[in-house]
């Protein structure tokens, strides 16, 4: 017989792993109700027109794509706005603006696996619709400021640009959109050399290079900076002073949060067309999450122009980040209890005292394969559990029960009625 393994890219999720995820997963699902956001459930498959229409070359490249049995091409969702935009233009067109949406799952890309880089991975989304104010890009930022802040994250930095200073100066060179797209994608790698190549104009090139080599933890400086630079690039400018008013907006309200700018930023989807970001902690080189505004998107879909703004979050890559950060440890830390009947009499009693345990929030195992007691109280051990319940006919007769602290190997016997208290203690 054959050993089935995980198809390459993909992957199983166990106990401690598991459990961290599903830790940030309700983490987010709360930071989602904090702001307002309502949440969706998109197909795990779209039509190949629809993901490809503004996602970019090199995620188009790395599409999970097939023809279905009617002959359609479609591909498995590579992110999740391209749904959200469909759902915006079709079922949510005539909903009050702006729409805040929610979306969680899997997602899945062609890439090369490596630590924090999967073929299928999971994805918090959040998407604002219907408002082109800088609050609305304010909020996204706050919002994952909140998320990241939540999970007990240490460290961690926002980088922040405007696709629109780029774009702006290479639309008043009047280089075309196809050569500003491949611009962009080489900048997003760091390929500044490449993408320096494709700029015929001396003095366009220079300032690019100029914003490309302009570094520094001053955001207010940064952009003073930039001013300078493109002041005579108009729609550079305008992006320059916008970028302006939303961090002015996130710095008033969150004192204390911690961000760069990076001009010459860019990010792999082609659709961004205002602010962009990504968050990230010293002691890793990937993105945990990111995302910016996105004017022109429902456009492509034969709406009319809706503004909107959004981000997703790289829950592997977070699970990752809290590891890292030895933070893990401190995830699912209630306390679990083994209930372990002594004999076949007893059975009856230990179940319904595993049973009110339950009803009052306590995880329960039971003793399930007729182990002896000291055998039992081994897999408890093995399995990290913090005490066990164990049920005598003797203890029984006179109300009490034995607690055995599986972590400091302590046994006492107790009232019954004070077995709850003494496991919340």
């Amino acid at each position: 017989m054959p050993t089935f393994q995980t198809v390459r890219g993909m992957r199983d999720l166990l106990g401690k792993e598991a459990q961290t995820f599903t830790y940030i997963i309700n983490e987010a699902q709360k930071v989602a109700s904090l702001f307002g956001f309502k949440k969706v459930f998109t197909p795990h498959v779209e039509s190949l027109e629809l993901l490809s229409a503004k996602s970019g070359e090199e995620i188009r490249q790395r599409m999970f794509i097939f023809e279905d049995l009617g002959g359609r091409k479609v591909a498995l969702r590579p992110e999740f706005t391209a749904s959200i935009a469909r759902l915006a233009t079709t079922d949510l067109k005539t909903e009050p603006k702006p729409l805040k949406l929610f979306s969680l799952g899997t997602v899945y890309r062609y890439d090369e696996p490596q630590r924090g880089r999967y073929r299928e991975f999971w994805q918090s989304n959040f998407e604002l619709i219907g408002t082109n104010k800088p609050e609305a890009d304010t909020e996204i930022i706050l919002l994952t400021n909140k998320f990241i802040q939540t999970l007990n994250l240490q460290g961690y930095v926002f980088k922040i640009g405007h696709i629109g200073i780029i774009r702006g100066i290479l639309s008043q060179e009047g280089i075309e959109e196809k050569t500003q797209n491949a611009i962009l994608q080489r900048m997003d790698k760091k390929e500044y050399d490449l993408a320096l190549k494709l700029v015929t104009s001396e003095k366009c090139r220079q300032t690019l290079q100029n914003l490309i080599d302009l570094k520094g933890k001053d955001w207010q400086d940064t952009l003073k900076q930039v001013n300078t630079l493109v002041s005579s690039y108009e729609m550079a400018k305008t992006a320059t002073d916008n970028l302006l008013e939303i961090l002015t907006l996130i710095t008033f309200s969150c004192p204390n949060i911690s961000l760069t700018v990076d001009p010459a930023f860019a990010r792999g989807l082609e659709y961004y067309t205002g602010m962009i970001f990504e968050i990230y902690i010293p002691q890793l080189e990937i993105a945990l999450g990111g995302g910016g505004r996105y004017d022109r998107l429902m456009e492509t879909f034969g709406s009319e122009s809706t503004p909107a703004v959004g981000c997703a979050h790289g829950i592997d890559r977070i699970a990752i980040a809290l590891q890292t950060q030895n933070t893990v440890s401190n995830i699912g830390a209630e306390h679990n209890v083994m209930v372990i009947p002594i004999t076949e009499t007893v059975k009856g009693e230990a179940l319904k005292i595993a049973q009110q345990l339950r009803e009052r929030g306590v995880s329960v195992e039971f003793e399930l394969m007729g182990r002896k007691m000291g055998k039992a109280l081994e897999d408890a051990d093995k399995r990290g559990l913090d005490y066990a319940v164990i049920v005598g006919k003797r203890e029984l007769e006179e109300n009490n029960i034995v607690l055995k602290d599986l972590k400091k190997r302590e046994q006492i016997i107790i009232p019954l009625t004070e077995l709850y208290e003494k496991i919340i203690k």
